[in-house]
């Protein structure tokens, strides 16, 4: 489904912080043209686990490709981080609320954030990801990710990794994966567990 070959040739930003990011990373066939029909019809706002919904094979391998170590190398090189103390939580959004993509950084206890969209197309010009300079200024941005088909970002967490969107309220499908740091994993997953029983 990942065309790795693509990824290895995405240069790496480190103006601000490191991040890579393409608009499209899908290998050319018919099975990842069907991805965005195959994604999970996700109603209500947050991260989903995939083990807590019914999931099409398509989206399974994608999943697969993206938790392999293939996956990993390549996050390990562009990023230059060391994923050896780390674990793997992948979560899935298939609906965005106003209240989303408020500028934040993610939590000290990830190493590394991707995120790929899975959306047939987008018209919309809120809802696209942005990698910012700061913490004050939506519009003060690095680059805007599309919310497309096949369009990812992968970023080393730090303290100054400031990303967020312009206010849009609802259908965008996303798979978000992190590594995270072995001893914070259980914490993330009963989080995303109990917020999935809830929606």
């Amino acid at each position: 489904m990942i065309d790795f070959n693509k990824l290895q040739s995405a240069e790496v930003d480190k103006t601000f912080y490191p991040f890579f990011s393409l608009d499209n990373c899908l290998l050319d066939n018919p099975s990842c043209v069907a991805l965005a029909k195959d994604f999970p019809d996700i109603k209500s706002g947050g991260s989903i686990p995939p083990s807590s919904i019914n999931l099409e094979e398509s989206i399974k391998k994608l999943i697969s490709d993206l938790e392999s170590e293939e996956m990993k190398a390549i996050l390990e090189e562009k990023l230059n981080v060391d994923l050896s103390n780390s674990e793997i939580v992948t979560t899935l959004r298939g609906f965005s609320r106003k209240k989303d993509g408020k500028i934040h950084t993610d939590s000290k206890s990830k190493i590394i954030t991707l995120l790929l969209y899975l959306n047939e197309s987008w018209e919309y010009e809120t809802g696209k990801l942005r990698m910012l300079k700061d913490k004050e200024n939506l519009d003060d941005f690095i680059k805007e990710i599309p919310a497309t088909l096949g369009s990812i970002v992968a970023f080393k967490v730090t303290e100054n990794c400031f990303h967020g969107f312009l206010p849009f309220e609802g259908k965008r499908q996303s798979i978000q994966m992190n590594y995270v740091y072995k001893k914070n994993v259980k914490t993330h997953k009963l989080r995303h567990f109990l917020s999935s029983l809830f929606k």
